[in-house]
């Protein structure tokens, strides 16, 4: 079973930046999509970006387009989110979490098997 960890959230001002950072025990990101996705507490947890297993494609919410990148680094086993020109609609507990979705389900969290206990990111104007 793949266990994930999150770190890296803090609170910040509007226009600064942030890197997440999510590692993994139990397995390795090469086997997996990893996906971030975030939460508002009453919404809906919404997908962020995900970087496929294979390839190494990645996708991104429009919301976060030109504003946060992801990449993986296989020697430590840890995927990031860069998030840059942060905005205060982008406080939200994040998450990150791997699964083997078909390309037309890279966002939908239902095809993600295992799940961080996500970090929390706050924006203040």
């Amino acid at each position: 079973q793949v266990q994930l960890e999150e770190s890296g959230g803090e609170s910040v001002q509007a226009g600064g930046s942030l890197r997440l950072s999510c590692s993994a025990s139990g397995g390795t990101f090469s086997q997996y999509d990893v996906a971030w996705f975030r939460q508002t507490e009453g919404k809906e947890r919404e997908f962020v970006s995900v970087l496929r297993r294979s390839g190494g494609r990645t996708y991104y919410a429009d919301s976060v387009q030109g504003r946060f990148t992801i990449s993986r680094d296989n020697t430590k086993n840890t995927v990031y989110l860069q998030m840059n020109s942060l905005k205060p609609e982008d406080t939200a507990v994040y998450y990150c979490a791997v699964g083997r979705p078909i390309l037309s389900a890279v966002r939908n969290q239902e095809m993600y098997y295992y799940w961080g206990q996500g970090t929390q990111v706050t924006v203040s104007s």
